[in-house]
């Protein structure tokens, strides 16, 4: 909801069976707009995504049918499946939310919303995710295996699914709605101390000397970090009921915002520590006030 409201996209990432695809299609069914989803494969060709040109015998000229990104929400399962120009397909759309086949570029709907998954457990027959891919994405979300609590309620909500009738759905959120939402979260004030606090820590991602995570960081989070991150912290506050925004909502995004625009050193890597836990460093060290 945070990216939906932002106006950004989101990789969710984690093992099988943890509902991910099931989180994005009843995201679709609360909203009006089109749902189209994109099952990686090795062999998925670019024009399977953005669309291709079609012959029309009965009319002797080509005509262009759109692809599946021709839609409102976009599932992209197991992106980290799709080769790397199958991939590159998607930045154009992504990040000014157009694409250019044929030779002309065409408008995506709007809203547009793209989110991906993939499995951090296998890795035989996959391509990583380029930076300038992973950049694209406002939010990469880690998810976990659940506790035995969890767990449970997982299995009950599962049977009961099972049993009894489904509920009745509520009335899905209109586009004029969602467009207003979004206005509303745009007008969320960030006051000059909250927007240094976010500059303070992007940028100490790229001090080199005496930063505290000098060494540890081979590229650091470039300025479209900064941005989500402001652009998430006005959502999270939006949801939240208030008007502006807070360090604790900077502090609750930074590590899905950033984490996937910062690539570890090799000092960092051999020392065991991941870009989240170079973020988590970070946090410690860069301060509200």
């Amino acid at each position: 909801m945070t990216a939906l409201l932002a106006g950004g996209h989101v990789l969710v990432e984690g093992p099988p069976g943890l509902a991910k695809t099931r989180a994005v299609k009843h995201l679709a069914a609360a909203l009006t707009g089109s749902f189209a989803r994109i099952q990686c494969t090795p062999d998925l060709m670019p024009s399977d995504i953005t669309g291709t040109q079609v012959f029309l015998p009965d009319q002797s000229r080509f005509d262009f049918l759109p692809g599946p990104i021709f839609h409102h929400l976009v599932l992209v399962d197991e992106i980290n499946r799709a080769p790397p120009k199958v991939q590159s397909a998607l930045l154009e759309a992504m990040a000014e939310q157009q694409v250019t086949a044929g030779g002309v570029t065409r408008p995506l709907a709007d809203p547009f919303m793209v989110v991906a998954t993939q499995n951090s457990i296998e890795h035989e027959g996959t391509f990583p995710l380029p930076e300038a891919q992973l950049d694209r994405f406002l939010l990469h979300l880690n998810l976990e295996l659940p506790g035995a609590e969890a767990e449970r309620a997982i299995l009950d909500l599962v049977e009961s699914e099972e049993r009894a009738d489904p509920a009745p759905a509520a009335e899905p959120l209109g586009e004029a709605d969602l467009q207003a939402a979004r206005a509303t979260v745009a007008g969320v004030y960030l006051a000059p101390t909250l927007k240094d606090f976010i500059v303070r820590l992007v940028v100490a991602t790229r001090e080199t000397d005496g930063g505290p995570l000098e060494g540890l960081v081979e590229h650091a989070v470039s300025p479209r970090g900064t941005l989500a991150l402001a652009a998430g912290a006005r959502a999270r506050a939006a949801l939240l009921g208030r008007d502006h925004g807070l360090p604790e909502d900077v502090e609750a995004l930074a590590a899905d915002t950033l984490s996937h625009r910062l690539i570890p050193s090799w000092r960092a890597t051999s020392e065991g520590l991941g870009a989240r836990d170079l973020i988590a460093r970070l946090m410690t060290h860069v301060r509200p006030w």
